[in-house]
């Protein structure tokens, strides 16, 4: 028996970097509505990034963008370039003498690099921005002494009494951890220490000043723990030139001004009330609007693709968590149980029993396959307070969940019709470049070594009929991976991953748990192929991307509000209501907006981004026309109230080419 997972994630990814030239792009879809905005498109400096899957075998890569513009200024990583690591490890070292010179009673614990900097946390009193720049004045004193990095190796014990000489006693459960011996240390010139496995640039002075910058202060528990101190953790970025962080810093900025947790507040989109709960969204009246037309366009999709549509409880007996193994694997995850009537309950981590549920709830024969069964089912995952992070990270939010029972022959087929559905829905959303890596077994595997050839046939064939070029990674990655790209120059990637699983091990083998079967030409009792997938992940996170891919200027097809309606004085006031009434009566999303001076009533639309306004004067009354203005073309003209829906319904009617 094999199970196969397709699982989406939204990465914003810090690693892909690129500083773009402003292009010329386009807002609405045909005529005088082609109105140009000149905005650059850039990738995001802060990482979100869950996989909804969790995946143990072959795999499939898919890349956004595979060959960059040559206008493009490619930032380097820590995995392409070893000198950017060691100076970015370095300086979490520098930092952290910097701060036990200005404040000696702090306590040291862990600074490694990250993705795009380093940090360091400290167990001292609470710092300020005002801290920061005493912090890196003397950074950059250390820097400018060229004071060499040198590493040294010591025996345990030997460690042991030093670091309680210095009175560290985070370093100290630091060492107990560590398993190997000898315990090397790397020193900074002869005034500062730490326990490091390295690596380091050799002096100080291999370090651009100017180059470093201390970003932000933030609270973290002790080894993550809520039970532990909270330290102080200081966040750095640090980049080989000083050009590199002045672009790292630009696109930090663009990042700040599409961030969707401040334009979901400007644009009345979501909230997370306090007094709810963190991690629990409030979909506002414009927000639920753009859900509705993500979720209407979803299930009319999968209906078209042969899916039947699912609703399932929110609930279910603490029991069923058991048997689907969530309980065991997945406990630090889930909500407490609740007793009901003498029986405990639990609020679903996952969508995937509910459906074997279903299944199970009749008999099934061969000639039954494929059964694709799909749902928007909400879940509920427990968060630590601190991870949270507006739509990104949250405590309850709606999966785009489906299953698919088929038979060994079928798989080839239903793979490729995943495929061919993710590409139709991403496409919808402007995605459209891709470059695909395939993992094959690896020497050490779980199950039936011809499940596994079967599937690695089926996935290749299924990319072959694709015509998607990909390339062999013989016994690579142990699942199967898709990350599909946006178009050039978008604000961020969507991955999406196929998962194989075959045999049993950590992960929850449902089939067999749930032991669903089917009858097949013999009368004999086998069990079926279950495929997972989830092409969009959780309806919040892909909105909280969309707001930040579209820095809050959706689309003219997606906008909350498509048109307002203006009147130049109360006097048009009437009118203006009628023209709306029958914009609305034809699906257009419409309002009025009217108390105040025309010019103030036009910034106030540009600046809730409404796309369409129709402004309406005395004459506009008479003539019973609009004068129409576009928030990135400017004046359109006047025309028949006819002619401006006609034209709205016009462009929004093939919304992948906006």
């Amino acid at each position: 028996m094999a199970t196969f997972t397709v699982a989406t994630t939204l990465s914003v990814s810090p690693s892909s970097i690129t500083p773009l030239k402003a292009r010329r792009r386009f807002r609405f879809g045909f005529g005088s509505f082609l109105s140009p905005t000149t905005k650059p498109k850039f990738p995001s400096i802060t990482t979100t990034t869950t996989t909804l899957a969790v995946a143990t075998h072959p795999s499939v890569t898919i890349n956004p963008n595979p060959n960059p513009s040559p206008n493009r200024l490619l930032l380097p990583s820590n995995e392409s370039s070893e000198r950017l690591l060691r100076i970015r490890h370095t300086c979490a070292h520098v930092m952290a003498m910097a701060v036990q010179k200005l404040y000696p009673d702090a306590k040291v614990t862990i600074g490694p690099w990250i993705e795009n900097g380093f940090y360091y946390d400290f167990d001292m009193e609470p710092l300020t921005d005002k801290d920061l720049k005493r912090i890196k004045k003397e950074m950059d004193r250390i820097i400018g002494r060229n004071l060499p990095l040198v590493r040294e190796e010591v025996s345990r014990d030997e460690a042991h009494r030093r670091i309680s000489a210095l009175n560290e006693p985070y370093k100290l459960e630091i060492l107990e951890s560590i398993k190997e011996d000898p315990i090397t240390i790397y020193h900074i010139g002869d005034e500062w220490w730490d326990l490091c496995a390295g690596p380091h640039v050799e002096s100080t002075g291999n370090i651009n000043k100017k180059a470093v910058e201390l970003e932000s202060i933030a609270g973290a528990y002790w080894r993550g723990d809520e039970r532990k101190p909270m330290l102080q953790r200081i966040y750095g970025t640090a980049w080989e030139e000083e050009e590199q962080l002045k672009s790292y810093l630009h696109f930090k900025e663009e990042a700040k001004r599409r961030d969707h947790r401040r334009l979901g507040q400007d644009l009345d989109l979501f909230s997370i009330q306090d007094d709810a709960g963190g991690g629990l969204v409030f979909w506002h009246p414009k927000g639920a609007i753009v859900r509705h037309i993500i979720e209407d366009f979803w299930k009319k999709i999968h209906m078209k693709c042969g899916y039947d549509l699912l609703y399932t409880p929110h609930v279910a007996k603490a029991d069923l968590w058991k048997i689907s193994g969530h309980s065991d694997f997945y406990k630090e995850n889930m909500y407490d149980q609740m007793s009901i009537e003498d029986e405990l309950y639990q609020l679903r981590p996952m969508n995937c029993p509910y459906h074997i549920l279903v299944y199970k709830s009749k008999l099934h024969s061969y000639r039954d396959f494929p059964i694709r069964v799909a749902e928007l089912g909400t879940v509920y995952r427990y968060e630590l307070s601190g991870s949270l992070h507006g739509l990104f990270r949250v405590r309850g939010f709606t999966q785009d969940d489906a299953h698919i029972f088929c038979l060994d022959d079928q798989i080839k087929d239903e793979i490729r019709g995943v495929l061919d559905l993710t590409e139709e829905i991403l496409l919808q959303f402007g995605f459209d470049k891709y470059e695909v890596n395939l993992s094959t077994r690896p020497e050490k595997s779980v199950g039936d070594v011809d499940i596994w050839e079967k599937a690695t046939s089926a996935l290749e064939d299924a990319l072959d009929d694709k015509g998607w070029t990909y390339q062999i990674d013989d016994g690579g990655a142990r699942h199967l991976k898709l990350l599909c790209g946006a178009q050039k120059n978008t604000f961020f990637k969507v991955e999406i991953q196929f998962v194989l699983i075959i045999g049993e091990k950590v992960d929850f083998n449902l089939p067999q748990r749930f032991d669903i079967t089917y009858v097949d030409s013999n009368t004999e009792k086998k069990r079926p192929i279950m495929i997972h997938r989830a092409v969009l992940g959780s309806l919040e996170r892909f909105f909280g991307v969309l707001i930040e891919h579209y820095a809050g200027d959706f689309p003219l097809w997606l906008s909350p509000i498509q048109a307002r309606v203006l009147p130049v004085t109360d006097a048009q006031l009437e009118y203006c209501n009628d023209v709306s009434n029958k914009l609305k009566m034809l699906g257009i999303r419409a309002e009025v907006c009217h108390g105040e001076r025309l010019p103030k009533l036009i910034r106030n639309a540009e600046k809730q981004k409404i796309p369409l306004m129709a402004v309406v004067g005395s004459k506009e009354v008479e003539t019973e026309t609009v004068t129409v203005r576009s928030r990135f073309g400017g004046e359109l003209g006047t025309m028949s109230v006819d002619d401006f829906i006609n034209r709205i319904k016009l462009a929004t009617e093939n919304p992948t080419s906006l």
